[in-house]
């Protein structure tokens, strides 16, 4: 007897499905911003070279991590709106380079806050591609 593979819709609905299980569990998303933002302030503050492999431009580094910790606070919290996850991404890094300007070995940087905001600028916007659906959703619900 032969073996047939599921139909590629079957296999499509559940993997959409699990994405959209995973996408949506929030302890999960918390949990890995608890833990980005510690590891940021770690790398943010220590004088000991970096013990992972970076980019060769700090400014790279900066977008790279926030550009992570604006699609994970989204996914965390996809009840509040991109103005408040934005607001609170880039008062973390403020908050960084404030700590940084009292530390002999760092120094506060403009541009790199301004790598920050970019970061958080190009994060907003697979966010916008992954929850238009949810809230527009969710105001229909409200209109009834």
């Amino acid at each position: 007897m032969l073996k047939t593979s599921p139909q590629p819709d079957v296999l499509m609905l559940f993997l959409k499905h699990s994405l959209q299980n995973i996408l949506g569990y929030q302890p999960l998303w918390r949990g890995i911003l608890c833990l980005s933002a510690l590891a940021i302030v770690y790398l943010a503050t220590t004088s000991e070279p970096y013990p992972i492999p970076s980019s060769a431009s700090d400014k790279v580094n900066h977008v790279i991590a926030f550009l992570q910790l604006t699609i994970v606070s989204r996914l965390a919290w996809p009840e509040l709106s991109r103005y408040w996850i934005t607001l609170g991404v880039m008062s973390f890094g403020l908050g960084i380079e404030v700590t940084q300007s009292q530390l002999p070995y760092r120094e506060f940087s403009l541009l790199d806050l301004a790598a920050d905001g970019l970061g958080t600028a190009i994060g907003r916007l697979p966010c916008a591609f992954l929850f238009g659906g949810r809230r527009k959703s969710r105001e229909a619900r409200s209109e009834y």
